[in-house]
């Protein structure tokens, strides 16, 4: 399975994967450096982007960890890092920004988030039990057992792709928000949209790389009967 001709699908994936994850790096590293003009920090943008759109139910919390960054919209939190969190950073701010874009993608019902929200259970299922059902499918002979398994992949391939409408949907408003509101000026929005930009290549890696394992796996094993 692990040797056959198709292996080599899976090198642009991971090619594009370590180019994004240098990139994300690279910006964050560089723009959690570059102070803004302006006193905001990332909470305070947080803040304000909330109660312009109505959310004031949404806390802000403090997490640990380094772009640990995230939105969790069963407890109506969102969580930002140390360096967020205080920081008076391009970075921080870009940041803080993107997650409130999913906050408010929550508030107003963003259908791309509906529906990757509905598919992460089965997404983790899916996570669980593709690789087993494929395992013993080809120990037990079993099409039936293979069929499945790349059925459940295919759901994390869709979750995948669902995703990327969403985290570029965020970092529109977030940038936006940035420019309109004032939190950055022209040559600090710059920055902003290195450091969203490059997040969002993580994703795109991640679906490219989700989309040519599940073609891989149906090379492998679509044709099997017996």
């Amino acid at each position: 399975m692990y040797l056959h001709w198709s292996l080599i699908l899976m090198i642009p994936g991971l090619l594009l994967g370590m180019y994004a994850q240098a990139k994300v790096s690279s910006a964050y590293k560089k723009y959690s450096n570059v102070a803004i003009s302006g006193s905001y920090t990332g909470a305070d943008v947080a803040r304000r982007m909330l109660a312009d759109n109505n959310l004031g139910h949404i806390r802000i919390e403090e997490v640990a960890g380094t772009m640990s960054d995230h939105y969790d919209p069963r407890s109506g939190v969102v969580r930002l890092s140390h360096d967020v969190y205080h920081g008076r950073t391009i970075a921080a701010l870009g940041i803080a920004a993107h997650e409130i874009g999913h906050a408010i993608q929550d508030g107003e019902g963003y259908g791309a988030l509906k529906i990757r929200n509905a598919v992460i259970p089965v997404t983790n299922f899916g996570s669980m039990l593709y690789f087993p059902l494929l395992l013993l499918g080809m120990l037990m002979s079993a099409p039936v057992l293979i069929q499945w398994g790349i059925i459940l992949f295919s759901v994390i391939v869709f979750f995948q792709l669902i995703t990327l409408p969403v985290e570029f949907d965020a970092s529109r408003r977030a940038l936006v928000t940035l420019e309109t509101d004032g939190f950055l000026n022209q040559d600090e929005m710059v920055g902003a949209r290195k450091v969203l930009g490059a997040a969002a290549l993580t994703y795109v890696a991640a679906a490219v790389t989700a989309i040519l394992e599940l073609l891989r796996l149906v090379i492998l094993f679509g044709g099997r009967n017996e």
